[in-house]
Protein backbone atom coordinates (compact mmCIF):
# COMPACT_ATOMS: atom_id res chain seq x y z
CA UNK A 1 0.00 0.00 0.00
CA UNK A 2 1.33 3.43 -0.91
CA UNK A 3 -0.29 5.48 1.87
CA UNK A 4 1.59 8.49 3.22
CA UNK A 5 0.01 8.25 6.67
CA UNK A 6 0.61 4.48 6.91
CA UNK A 7 4.27 5.19 6.15
CA UNK A 8 4.39 7.84 8.88
CA UNK A 9 2.72 5.45 11.35
CA UNK A 10 5.22 2.72 10.43
CA UNK A 11 8.20 5.06 10.78
CA UNK A 12 9.10 4.86 7.08
CA UNK A 13 8.62 8.61 6.63
CA UNK A 14 9.79 11.03 9.34
CA UNK A 15 7.29 13.29 11.08
CA UNK A 16 7.16 15.35 14.26
CA UNK A 17 5.39 12.67 16.29
CA UNK A 18 3.81 14.11 19.45
CA UNK A 19 1.96 10.99 20.58
CA UNK A 20 1.90 7.30 19.69
CA UNK A 21 0.22 4.22 21.12
CA UNK A 22 -1.13 0.92 19.81
CA UNK A 23 -4.18 2.57 18.21
CA UNK A 24 -3.18 6.05 17.02
CA UNK A 25 -0.33 8.33 16.01
CA UNK A 26 -0.43 12.13 16.35
CA UNK A 27 1.96 14.51 14.63
CA UNK A 28 2.42 18.09 13.47
CA UNK A 29 0.67 19.07 10.25
CA UNK A 30 3.25 20.02 7.59
CA UNK A 31 1.03 22.90 6.40
CA UNK A 32 -0.39 24.29 9.65
CA UNK A 33 -3.54 26.39 9.52
CA UNK A 34 -3.25 27.50 13.16
CA UNK A 35 -0.45 27.91 15.71
CA UNK A 36 -1.29 24.42 16.93
CA UNK A 37 -2.29 22.07 14.10
CA UNK A 38 -1.94 18.38 14.81
CA UNK A 39 -3.03 15.34 12.81
CA UNK A 40 -4.35 12.27 14.61
CA UNK A 41 -4.48 9.05 12.60
CA UNK A 42 -5.43 5.50 13.42
CA UNK A 43 -2.73 2.86 13.04
CA UNK A 44 -5.37 0.91 11.08
CA UNK A 45 -5.74 2.04 7.47
CA UNK A 46 -9.25 3.30 6.69
CA UNK A 47 -9.36 5.47 3.56
CA UNK A 48 -12.42 7.66 4.29
CA UNK A 49 -15.16 8.06 6.84
CA UNK A 50 -17.45 6.35 4.33
CA UNK A 51 -15.53 3.11 4.91
CA UNK A 52 -16.06 3.01 8.68
CA UNK A 53 -17.66 -0.13 10.06
CA UNK A 54 -19.47 -0.70 13.33
CA UNK A 55 -16.35 -2.12 14.92
CA UNK A 56 -14.54 1.17 14.23
CA UNK A 57 -16.81 3.19 16.55
CA UNK A 58 -14.54 2.78 19.55
CA UNK A 59 -11.51 3.77 17.48
CA UNK A 60 -13.17 7.00 16.32
CA UNK A 61 -14.20 7.78 19.89
CA UNK A 62 -10.64 7.14 21.02
CA UNK A 63 -9.31 9.52 18.36
CA UNK A 64 -11.61 12.26 19.66
CA UNK A 65 -10.65 11.56 23.28
CA UNK A 66 -7.00 11.73 22.25
CA UNK A 67 -7.62 15.14 20.66
CA UNK A 68 -9.03 16.37 23.98
CA UNK A 69 -6.00 15.01 25.85
CA UNK A 70 -3.62 16.69 23.40
CA UNK A 71 -5.56 19.99 23.55
CA UNK A 72 -5.05 19.99 27.31
CA UNK A 73 -1.34 19.18 26.96
CA UNK A 74 -0.92 21.95 24.36
CA UNK A 75 -2.72 24.46 26.62
CA UNK A 76 -5.43 25.22 24.06
CA UNK A 77 -8.31 23.45 25.80
CA UNK A 78 -9.44 26.41 27.89
CA UNK A 79 -9.45 29.03 25.12
CA UNK A 80 -10.94 26.68 22.54
CA UNK A 81 -9.94 24.43 19.70
CA UNK A 82 -11.41 22.76 16.65
CA UNK A 83 -11.43 19.09 15.66
CA UNK A 84 -12.52 17.97 12.25
CA UNK A 85 -12.55 15.17 9.72
CA UNK A 86 -12.67 15.86 5.98
CA UNK A 87 -14.29 13.16 3.84
CA UNK A 88 -13.26 12.87 0.19
CA UNK A 89 -11.62 15.41 -2.10
CA UNK A 90 -14.65 17.71 -2.35
CA UNK A 91 -14.39 18.36 1.39
CA UNK A 92 -10.63 18.85 1.34
CA UNK A 93 -9.35 15.34 2.13
CA UNK A 94 -5.98 15.05 0.39
CA UNK A 95 -4.58 11.95 2.11
CA UNK A 96 -6.90 8.97 1.91
CA UNK A 97 -6.32 7.60 5.39
CA UNK A 98 -8.82 9.01 7.88
CA UNK A 99 -7.34 11.69 10.07
CA UNK A 100 -8.59 14.08 12.66
CA UNK A 101 -7.31 17.65 12.61
CA UNK A 102 -6.75 19.37 15.95
CA UNK A 103 -6.41 23.14 15.52
CA UNK A 104 -5.99 25.82 18.16
CA UNK A 105 -3.95 28.70 19.42
CA UNK A 106 -6.00 31.31 17.57
CA UNK A 107 -9.64 32.31 17.23
CA UNK A 108 -11.50 30.00 14.86
CA UNK A 109 -13.89 31.74 12.47
CA UNK A 110 -17.27 30.45 11.31
CA UNK A 111 -18.17 29.36 8.74
CA UNK A 112 -14.84 27.59 8.31
CA UNK A 113 -14.62 27.89 4.54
Amino acid sequence: MDCLFCKIANGEIPAQIIYRDDLIVAFDDINPQAPQHKIIIPQKHIATLNELRGEDSELIGYMVQSAVMLAKQLNIAHDGYRVLFNCNAGAGQSVFHIHLHLLGGRRMNWPPG
